[in-house]
C-alpha cells in the first residue's frame, strides 16, 4: 500500500523531534542535564513528557486491536495502565525524588549500600529496556511499511537513527522536550480521526460491530480452558506495580525539583492518561463494524487504528486520516524509544563505561562523552533482534516488561521506601527469584511452548504469583540478614519534607 500523505505525515513528526532534540541539545552542559535535565522540570511540562513516553505502541495501537480481537474483556487494559501511577502516587514518587538518585541503579545503591546490587539492577534495567525497545522498532518498520510498501526494516532503521542522535544531542533535556510535544501530537492524532469515524458511522446508519456473544461480555471466554478471570486480573496486577518499576518512568520523577512537584507531576498524568485512553477503543469497535480479518495484513494489534480510516472513507478524506493515525503512531514508537533509550544509556553508562574508563585513564572522560557512547551501543542489541526476528506482538512483549518489573523493581521500591527492615540481601534474593520467574515465563510464552490450561495461564500472566513469590522472599532474607549501616539516616531522607532537610 502506497499512502503519500502518510508517509508525509511520519516525514514531517521525525522532522519535528530532531528539531526538538537540536534545542535541547544547546540546554544540556552537564550530568545533571543528562541524566535529569537540572531536576527543573516543571509538574505540567513532566506530565505531558511522561505522557509522550508512557502512551507507546501498546497503547496507540494495541488497546485497539486487542478491543478489536478480543472483545470488551480489553477495556481493563487501559485502565490498568492509567491505575499503575495511581499507586505510584500513593507509594513511591515523592520518596524516589528526595532520594537524589539519577537511576533506579542510584536508588538500591544509596538506599541499601551495596555495589553489587547496584550492578543486578543495572542488568535488569537494560533488559526490560531492551525488551520493551524490540516491539517498539518492528512496530515502526511495519507501520512504515503499511503505508509506504517499504521493508519492515527501513522504519526500524529511522526510528533507532532519530532516536540515537536526539539522545545523544541532549540527554533528558532532549528527551523531556520531544516527550511533551509528542504526548499532544498522539492525542491529537488519535482523537481527531476517533470524532470524524464516529460521526460517519452515525450519519451510515451505526452498523453494529459483527461479534459473538461472548465478545461482548466482560472477563468470559468461550474457551472456558484459558482462564480468563485469572489472566485479567494478573495482568491488571502487572500495569499497577509494574509501572513503578520501569526503568524510563521511575528517571521522570527524578527530573522534578521537589517531592510536592513528584506528587503533582502524577497526578496531572493520571488526568493526561484517562483523556488518551478513551479514544483507542473506538478504533477496536468500528473496527468490528467496518473490518473483516481478511482486510487486516499484520498483526490485529500493529494495524486497526492505520487500516480503519480508508476502510469507512474514500479518498482524499481517508487519506487524511490515515496520514494523521500513521503521524501519530511513529510519534508514540519514538517518544518511548526515546525514554527507554536514555534508562538504558544511563545504567550502561553509570556502570559499564564510567567506572572502565576511570580504571583505564585513571580519570573520568566527561559525562557527556561516556553518556554518548552509552545510548549509541544501547540500541544495537533490540535494533539486530528488531530487523532479524520474527514479529512480536506489541502488547505481548509491553505486558512481560511489565510483569518483570512487578517482580522485581516494585518489591525493591514499595520495601525500600516503606520498610526499615529491609537488607541488600534480601533485596537482592527477591529480585533474583521474580527476575527469573518472569523472564522464563516470558521466554515460554514468546516461543508459543506453553501448555494448555492452568499452565498456560500461569505463564502468560505470571504476575499474580511472582510478584508476592518475590516480596516473601525479599522479607523472609532481609529478616535474618543484617541492614545497613545508615538506614536511619536514609529512611529520615526519603520521608521528611524538603524544608525541613534543608533547614537541618
Amino acid at each position: 500500500m502506497n499512502q503519500p500523505l502518510s508517509v508525509v505525515a511520519i516525514a514531517l513528526v521525525c522532522l519535528v523531534t530532531l528539531t526538538l532534540g537540536a534545542l535541547g541539545l544547546r540546554l544540556a552542559k552537564g550530568t545533571s542535564d543528562f541524566y535529569v535535565a537540572g531536576r527543573t522540570v516543571t509538574p505540567w511540562r513532566n506530565a505531558s513528557a511522561i505522557g509522550g513516553e508512557y502512551l507507546s505502541a501498546a497503547s496507540y495501537l494495541g488497546v485497539a486491536g486487542l478491543v478489536y480481537e478480543r472483545g470488551v474483556d480489553m477495556l481493563w487494559m487501559p485502565v490498568g495502565y492509567t491505575v499503575g501511577y495511581l499507586v505510584l502516587l500513593i507509594l513511591v514518587a515523592a520518596p524516589l525524588r528526595r532520594s537524589g538518585a539519577y537511576t533506579l541503579p542510584d536508588f538500591a545503591e544509596s538506599r541499601l549500600e551495596s555495589a553489587a546490587l547496584r550492578r543486578g539492577c543495572a542488568l535488569l534495567v537494560v533488559g526490560i529496556g531492551w525488551l520493551y525497545l524490540l516491539p517498539q522498532m518492528q512496530g515502526a518498520g511495519l507501520a512504515l511499511r503499511h503505508v509506504s510498501g517499504a521493508p519492515t526494516w527501513v522504519g526500524a532503521t529511522v526510528l533507532t537513527v532519530i532516536v540515537t542522535l536526539n539522545v545523544v544531542a541532549g540527554g533528558m533535556r532532549s528527551v523531556t522536550l520531544v516527550q511533551s510535544v509528542q504526548y499532544w501530537v498522539k492525542l491529537s492524532a488519535i482523537a481527531v480521526p476517533a470524532f470524524v469515524l464516529l460521526a460517519v458511522w452515525q450519519r451510515g446508519g451505526a452498523p453494529t460491530p459483527q461479534a459473538d456473544g461472548s465478545w461482548w461480555e466482560p472477563l468470559t471466554s468461550a474457551d472456558q480452558t484459558s482462564r480468563t478471570l485469572f489472566t485479567t486480573y494478573s495482568t491488571l496486577a502487572a500495569l499497577c506495580l509494574g509501572t513503578m518499576g520501569l526503568p524510563h518512568i521511575a528517571v521522570r520523577f527524578y527530573t522534578n525539583p521537589d517531592g510536592v512537584a513528584a506528587r503533582r507531576t502524577t497526578v496531572s498524568v493520571l488526568a493526561l492518561l484517562s483523556l488518551f485512553y478513551l479514544f483507542p477503543p473506538v478504533y477496536g469497535v468500528l473496527g468490528r463494524a467496518y473490518l473483516a480479518p481478511s482486510e487486516i495484513s499484520d498483526d490485529p494489534s500493529r494495524t486497526v487504528v492505520l487500516a480503519l480510516p480508508a476502510a469507512m472513507l474514500d479518498g482524499l478524506d481517508g487519506q487524511l486520516l490515515t496520514a494523521m493515525a500513521a503521524g501519530g503512531a511513529f510519534a508514540a514508537f519514538l517518544a518511548t524509544a526515546s525514554g527507554v533509550t536514555m534508562s538504558v544509556a544511563g545504567a550502561i553508562d553509570q556502570d559499564v563505561l564510567r567506572p572502565l574508563t576511570a580504571r583505564l585513564t585513571h580519570g573520568d572522560a566527561g559525562p557527556a562523552a561516556s553518556f554518548r557512547i552509552a545510548a549509541a551501543s544501547g540500541v544495537l542489541a533490540p535494533f539486530v533482534a528488531a530487523v532479524t526476528a520474527a514479529p512480536v506482538g506489541i502488547s505481548s512483549a509491553v505486558g512481560h516488561a511489565f510483569a518483570i518489573a512487578a517482580a522485581t523493581f516494585a518489591p525493591l521500591l514499595i520495601l525500600g521506601v516503606w520498610w526499615p527492615r529491609l537488607t541488600a540481601k534480601g533485596a537482592a534474593a527477591g529480585i533474583t527469584v521474580g527476575g527469573v520467574s518472569t523472564t522464563l515465563a516470558a521466554l515460554v510464552s514468546v516461543t508459543d511452548s506453553a501448555p494448555d490450561g492452568w499452565g498456560g495461564a500461569l505463564v502468560a500472566a505470571p504476575t499474580a504469583w511472582a510478584t508476592p513469590l518475590a516480596f516473601a522472599v525479599t522479607v523472609a532474607v532481609s529478616l535474618v540478614t543484617p541492614r545497613p549501616r545508615r538506614w536511619a539516616r536514609t529512611m529520615t531522607r526519603l520521608h521528611a519534607p524538603e524544608d525541613v532537610l534543608a533547614g537541618a
